[in-house]
């Protein structure tokens, strides 16, 4: 006698197709999308007013009376935006690239390959998900810098170049390929790479997307490692270098709003290229019960 799966509480509010279910579903999806996107768009309406407006009216008002770009000209005639963002450009590539391939090298190591150890290191590799990052700044610190890599853009990049979640998604997305068929492949020959390379990989090109687009995300937006690491000017990322911003402009939020939005075109301009294959891994790298 078989067990029947235990079926999911409805709520009577949310899930019914009435009139108050709708009401009620749309009500929560603007509550969330106030809270997420409200403040960008505060942001960006921050930066496009000009000096003649306050910033901070008695009624609150999120158009500009007159509108201007010049904000966002102030903000490259104060720091070399373009020579920064370069510098976060090259961190960022550094880390996506290192999580592609060492996460994806590890992630099939654990989900498919037998060797001694391997619960031991997957139980490790758990564990430091539970340790925050700042317990271990020091000691990323003193490595980088034993290593030579003080004060340069590799220094900054290293400690992120394989993250433990990432391997963790890749060793769940490879999981779910049927081992039926990597089995023919062995039979037909087909070695460990093989079988990455033409079996493994296109399975998990929405994962793929997903590490690349968290990983952008994390270095392009890490302002704490970036400041202990560089000390030279010309070696900043852009978000250490905009925080020059608040010393020059403290007491006009206008420019410190355009910095802002700078930082964060190139994470839209990102996302709007692979929001696809986004979605579609979350799916595939999900914890599986």
């Amino acid at each position: 006698m078989t067990k029947s799966r235990p079926t999911r509480r409805r709520s009577p509010v949310f899930d019914a197709v009435t009139p108050l279910g709708l009401t009620a579903r749309y009500l929560t999806l603007l509550a969330v999308l106030a809270i997420t996107v409200g403040p960008m768009l505060w942001e960006l309406a921050t930066s496009l007013k000009s000096v003649i407006e306050d910033v901070y009216p008695v009624t609150p008002r999120l158009l500009p009376e007159h509108p201007t770009f010049a904000n966002y000209g102030q903000v490259a005639r104060t720091v070399p935006i373009a020579h920064f963002a370069l510098n976060s450009v090259i961190v960022a590539v550094l880390c996506v690239g290192g999580n592609l391939v060492g996460a994806t090298a590890a992630g099939y190591a654990l989900a498919r390959l037998r060797f001694r150890g391997r619960r031991l290191v997957l139980g490790l590799f758990l564990s430091t998900l539970v340790l925050p990052g700042e317990v271990t700044l020091i000691s990323q610190y003193q490595t980088v810098t034993r290593l030579g890599l003080g004060n340069s853009l590799l220094g900054v990049a290293l400690p992120a170049m394989i993250g433990a979640l990432n391997v963790l998604l890749m060793r769940n997305a490879f999981l779910a390929i049927p081992a039926d068929v990597e089995e023919a492949a062995v039979i037909d020959g087909a070695d460990v790479w093989q079988r990455l390379r033409w079996i493994a990989l296109p399975s998990a090109k929405g994962t793929l997307s997903v590490i690349a687009i968290l990983t952008f995300i994390g270095a392009w937006d890490d302002f704490l490692w970036p400041l202990l690491v560089l000390q030279s000017p010309d070696k900043l990322t852009l978000t250490v270098g905009l925080s020059y911003l608040h010393s020059v402009f403290s007491a006009d939020p206008r420019i410190i709003a355009a910095g802002a939005m700078i930082a964060l075109l190139p994470i839209l301009a990102l996302f709007v290229a692979l929001q696809r294959y986004f979605f579609r891994g979350v799916g595939e790298g999900a914890v599986k019960g």
